[in-house]
């Protein structure tokens, strides 16, 4: 819980205040049994002192008066103390969940692109959420627990030592084996939690992947099927939950027989005492000390529950703080090297990469790009032509050799300067849910109305934004639900054209549109990469005939290079693709 108190030291005067208040809430609390002792003895004849002094007399009637009007102010001040830990605490644990989600959030948003590959969307969100929130639960109410509980155990303790060692001891006999009794609860119950926090992580994976495919889900009418996985995540969850149910159940019962012998036994001792006249305990000690032990013992039964809001938090607190101590696997250099506009001058020197445990996708591949020249790239599924795009923008970083811009190594450049050099439109298109003009807009909130529209324009869009009703502020729906494929990806173009970055990546950026609306999108990306350098990962060779250079990579290595016109006189792999793709179609 270390790391936990690291977020509450910015709001050190906050904890104060809320410790401070559950402190003086509950000593007053635990005054009514001192109040009806001292009444009790007031009223026999044998007042403690320093009440006959407060009164001015000895006379019972002002005494209890004075107690009367004291017990009115403790509970007064109690009620005030107890808005006052209630206030802080909540306030506190809002403050302390927004700034960790936030650390959360921004930890995962710059992890490597192979942390989402190897983890379930679900499992990110259930510690961005779930976890987080049950950190915000301990903190609203658990903490308050613990610090009253150990207050009531010290002021308890003084107080019945205090009026008789004799019967504490006897009060506080059972108190070892409840303590000993929660920590074998806490050592079992904290395993089958860490198991209930896993179990969430892997239903809510399921429930995010089934409601984002509910279109293919329908399409091939698999719901009965779905639901049976839903079942059976479910189902999981459920008996986790079980488990620790079973456990916590069992503490409650054991720890009220525990306390039961002990208020027994105060009851027992302490009236034969009473009835003997022994010196050392009054009626009204007595009956302080029934009372006291029962506000001693009885709130040790809440102990189980503090325990398992405890653990529940203990193990949440573990995957939050084990995601914000993971580094990610790309880091910036220490002082990295800052890059204004860039050139546009690419070059790959003899780049070998391979996914953790996998095969070599890219096999001493090198080449280089001129400011402003257009490169296709070409080659067969599985090729490594995507994998080229993700160490260009650095979402992985070679296992050999070096990429790099304008000279410089991309692991020497910051991220930022890097990232916004490239736009890229890829054929895997992500539209937010939002209107229109803010994908489009993405990210450049201040961006005029006009640029947006000439955009669009350019990525032959406007004129079926134009149609709509609501024009650009038509919303597009969760993940652009509301668009087709080919809407989608003019999107997601006309976000690239305004980004206006040096250089342009087109990830089968026409993949998506027909062969007329290809035609115009070529059109205007042809103008648009005027001046700019332009890599064109393409499976449609038509999208690439145009470029300066085209390279076909094959099993991970650059295996021709020239132009379209080059490379079918070559008659080699290139033509063979151009062969199979344009088979019913006049070859030029």
């Amino acid at each position: 819980m270390a790391r936990l108190l690291a977020y509450l030291k910015p709001y050190r005067d906050q904890v104060v205040l809320a410790t401070g208040s559950s402190v003086l809430n509950k000593v007053l609390d635990l005054m009514p049994p001192l109040l009806v002792g001292w009444v009790i003895d007031s009223l026999r004849g044998s007042p403690p002192h320093w009440i006959a002094a407060l009164a001015g007399t000895s006379d019972a009637w002002s005494m209890a008066v004075v107690l009367a009007a004291l017990s009115v102010a403790i509970f007064f001040f109690e009620s005030l103390f107890q808005w006052g830990y209630q206030h802080y605490f909540m306030t506190l644990a809002q403050r302390v969940q927004h700034d960790l989600r936030l650390d959360a959030y921004e930890k995962i948003q710059r992890r490597e692109i192979a942390f989402f590959e190897e983890h379930r969307l679900g499992e990110t969100l259930a510690m961005l959420n779930d976890d987080v929130n049950q950190l915000e639960r301990f903190l609203n109410s658990g903490a308050n627990d613990l610090i009253q509980t150990v207050v009531l155990f010290v002021f308890s303790s003084f107080i019945l030592f205090d009026t008789s060692w004799r019967l504490a001891l006897i009060a506080m006999a059972p108190i070892p084996l409840i303590l000993s009794g929660s920590l074998a609860y806490q050592r079992r119950i904290a395993p089958r939690y860490k198991r209930v926090r896993e179990a969430v992580g892997s239903l809510s994976s399921r429930l995010e992947n089934n409601i984002a495919g509910i279109l293919v889900i329908q399409s091939f009418g698999a719901e009965a099927f779905e639901l049976d996985r839903v079942r059976q995540a479910s189902a999981e969850y459920r008996e986790a939950n079980f488990r620790a149910i079973r456990l916590s159940a069992i503490f409650v019962p054991v720890i009220r027989m525990a306390i039961v012998l002990g208020f027994a036994g105060v009851l027992l001792v302490g009236s034969h005492w009473v009835l003997e006249k022994q010196p050392w305990l009054t009626v009204g000690q007595l009956v302080l000390f029934a009372m006291m032990t029962e506000r001693l013992l009885w709130p040790l039964v809440r102990l189980g529950q503090v325990l398992d809001e405890f653990e529940r938090a203990r193990a949440s607190a573990r995957r939050t703080f084990g995601l914000l101590d993971t580094p990610s696997a790309i880091r910036e250099a220490a002082r990295p090297e800052r890059l204004e506009r860039a050139k546009g001058e690419i070059a790959l020197e003899h780049v070998t990469f391979a996914y953790a445990r996998g095969d070599r996708i890219l096999d001493d591949l090198s080449f280089r790009i001129a400011p402003g020249e257009t490169i296709g790239v070409a080659g067969p599924t599985g090729a490594g032509k995507s994998t080229l795009i993700k160490l260009l923008l650095r979402l992985y970083d070679p296992t050999g050799g070096a990429v790099k811009l304008d000279g410089h190594d991309l692991r020497d450049l910051s991220l930022e300067d890097l990232r916004r050099s490239i736009a890229l439109v890829s054929q895997d298109v992500y539209l937010f849910h939002g209107t229109l003009r803010e994908n489009i807009a993405y990210r450049e909130v201040g961006t005029p109305f006009e640029r947006v529209v000439q955009a669009a324009k350019y990525a032959e869009l406007h004129d079926f934004i134009a149609t709509l009703p609501e024009g650009y502020d038509t919303l597009v729906g969760e993940r652009g639900i509301k668009l087709s494929g080919g809407q989608r990806q003019r999107m997601s173009i006309a976000r690239a054209i305004l980004k206006d970055a040096p250089v342009l990546v087109l990830d089968e950026a026409t993949s998506s549109v027909d062969t007329e609306t290809e035609r115009q999108i070529q059109q205007s990306l042809a103008l648009l990469a005027k001046g700019r350098t332009a890599i064109v990962i393409a499976h449609r060779l038509s999208t690439i005939r145009a470029a300066d250079l085209i390279v076909v990579i094959e099993d991970g290595r650059a295996v021709e290079r020239g132009t379209h016109s080059q490379l079918l006189a070559l008659g080699g792999r290139y033509a063979e693709l151009h062969r199979t793709q344009f088979a019913t179609a006049e070859v030029p």
